[in-house]
């Protein structure tokens, strides 16, 4: 088998999700769980992603998710399982799947072989995810792969996605930052996701937000006006090259050929749901 580099494997990784991030975004998302009873915004978003674990409290939730202000996380977990089951809400997130997909891809994309090859390989990427430590992955691990090939290849986006996103957590700890921090610097990298984004959506104060950059203001990674130091800019590269090298693994497992192959088909269906706005990347960098 052939290595695959980190720069290959965050391309592909790049290239399959936008198709699972445009679930957080679509009109199906907070249409579906209020019709459960949860609230829209923040208890929707918590209870959607956080389900996976079964009935859980607001410590698991914050400390999983990191970003995410204690006190945000505690107004909605365990109140929105008082609401609904998890259970409920994950089979309700695979009906949302299935409509934003439908509709942002169309029924015969969503039906077609290169829909099932696109699955098959991702689902062959996501056994060489590594379970330990990895919470958030070995969650959805634990659920069953949809029958039909476009959930099935969202399911697949979701392990890969939460595989990386639990790897990128062991690098802002290993960094030093937490949650709040890691907002702050990662904003000042000129991300598409802007700080007054960011801060209301994970809960924090604006008060909150000036104390965490006075902080790394004082660590040298911010200067004066706010913008990476030198010094930052450093660490942040670091983070990044840390999170590619510890999700590396499920591209070498399924190798050279099929990365290539899954970038590809990965990356066309991609390109359709964000030509038909799947990602409001220019609203949230207006915030």
């Amino acid at each position: 088998m052939l290595a695959i580099s980190p720069r290959e494997a965050r391309r592909c990784y790049n290239a399959h999700h936008p198709v699972h991030a445009a679930y957080y975004f679509s009109p199906e998302h907070d249409a579906t769980y209020t019709g459960l009873g949860l609230e829209r915004g923040p208890m929707a978003y918590l209870a959607g992603r956080a389900a996976p674990f079964g009935p859980v409290g607001a410590g698991a939730v914050t400390a999983t998710f990191y970003n995410f202000h204690p006190d945000l996380v505690a107004r909605h977990i365990p109140r929105a399982w008082d609401i609904t089951a998890p259970s409920a809400v994950l089979e309700s997130r695979l009906r949302i799947v299935d409509g934003y997909l439908t509709r942002l891809l169309g029924r015969e994309v969503i039906s077609s072989p290169e829909m099932a090859e696109c699955a098959e390989l991702a689902l062959r990427a996501a056994e060489g995810c590594s379970p330990p430590g990895r919470p958030l992955y070995s969650a959805n691990a634990d659920l069953p792969v949809p029958d039909a090939p476009h959930l099935a290849f969202w399911h697949a986006t979701t392990l890969l996605r939460e595989h990386r996103g639990d790897g990128h957590v062991i690098a802002l700890v290993e960094a030093g930052l937490d949650g709040l921090e890691a907002l702050v610097s990662h904003t000042a990298t000129g991300t598409n996701w802007r700080p007054g984004y960011l801060q209301s959506a994970r809960g924090w104060s604006p008060e909150e937000w000036t104390a965490a950059e006075e902080c790394l203001m004082a660590r040298g990674i911010l200067d004066v006006q706010g913008a990476l130091t030198e010094q930052g800019a450093e660490l942040r590269r670091a983070i990044e090259a840390d999170t590619d090298r510890l999700d590396v693994a499920p591209y070498e497992h399924l190798g050279a050929a099929g990365t290539r192959r899954l970038t590809e088909l990965a990356g066309a269906f991609s390109k359709v749901v964000l030509a038909g706005g799947g990602l409001p990347l220019k609203d949230i960098g207006k915030r």
